[in-house]
């Protein structure tokens, strides 16, 4: 009888692994546990129907005023003005061998071993991708509006308090806030850390910090040049995420190299992760935008009005 053995082959199945992964991604995603990026049924099937933008028309807000009625004078006629936001298709892949994998591979239950391992790899690297489009964004001269700059002060909650202000009488919607871990530590010192729990996307419970009653993300690529550090502050729900799989991608493939004794895992994704608001206005050297195309200023337009944008960027030092 001939000798067998597991292959990664024979554990990986497309049709669960796929959606497993999809699942446990939300799960470990800080950005959804807080409620910034959400994700949009719309934009997932929009993944779906090709090219690689998305068109997302909408219709301004009516404006001027009222006019008077009167028996001698017929009153104006005024008309709705349409726009487009535009998101940028997101082409990622990456591929694993089995020596990575070998202690996954020797639990109980290997699926759920490998789903984590890339599920993990995927939350950090998605993060990763809209810190570079903030940066993007914010590097917009039609951003500055939303960019308090105190570079020359220490962060506390007088600065944060200014910050939100940005947006005036829309500043309610604010609900979280992210920064460096130094600064962090830095409101810990100054105890304005507090810690509430939530219901994360799995159902269970998750605790999470808060400051001035924002849920708080730690994440030390945030960006900090020299001594100055930059914390944002999001509007729950600013940033839509979509993924999906376009007709003959293969999202999912295992290979072996025999005579090296190794197992390959492929994974590719497609997937949209936009700030509503600001389009994509840009052309990628390639198919889908690399990381500093996402974090080039001059590739993002703003397209809705300054306080319907949940975003606003400080730039400041910790004490």
């Amino acid at each position: 009888m001939a000798d067998e053995y597991t292959k990664l082959a024979d554990v990986i199945v497309p049709e669960i692994f796929v959606p497993y992964v999809i699942e446990k991604t939300a799960e470990k995603s800080k950005l959804l546990q807080s409620g910034i990026a959400v994700a949009n049924p719309k934009l997932n099937q929009l993944v779906t129907a090709g090219g690689t933008t998305i068109n997302m028309p909408f219709w301004q807000d009516l404006a001027g005023r009222s006019q008077i009625w009167t028996e001698t004078k017929d009153i104006e006629i005024n008309k709705i003005a349409a726009k487009s936001d535009i998101a940028a298709l997101l082409l990622r892949a990456n591929a694993w061998g089995a020596t990575d994998l070998s202690g996954a591979l020797a639990g109980n239950d290997p699926m759920s071993a490998i789903g984590d391992r890339v599920a993990d790899f995927w939350a950090r690297d998605e993060q990763k991708t809209l810190l570079n489009i903030l940066k993007g964004v914010f590097a917009s001269t039609e951003m500055s509006d939303h960019v308090l700059d105190k570079s020359t002060k220490g962060i506390d909650a007088s600065t944060v308090l200014d910050a939100k202000q940005l947006l005036g009488d829309a500043s309610d919607k604010l609900q979280a806030i992210a920064m460096h871990s130094a600064v962090y530590t830095e409101l810990q010192k100054q105890n304005l850390i507090e810690y509430t729990t939530v219901q994360g996307p799995s159902g269970s419970p998750i605790t999470i910090p808060t400051y001035l009653t924002y849920s708080v993300i730690v994440d030390d690529s945030m960006p900090k040049e020299g001594d100055v550090y930059t914390t944002y502050l999001f509007a729950r729900g600013v940033i839509g995420r979509g993924e999906g799989t376009p007709v003959s991608m293969v999202p999912v493939e295992t290979d072996r190299d025999s005579l090296g004794s190794k197992d390959i895992l492929i994974h590719r994704r497609v997937f949209v992760m936009h700030p509503f608001g600001i389009k994509w206005k840009g052309t990628p050297e390639l198919e889908t935008p690399s990381e500093e195309e996402l974090a080039t200023g001059t590739n993002w337009e703003r397209v809705y009005e300054s306080k319907n944008i949940g975003l606003v960027a400080l730039k400041h030092k910790i004490a």
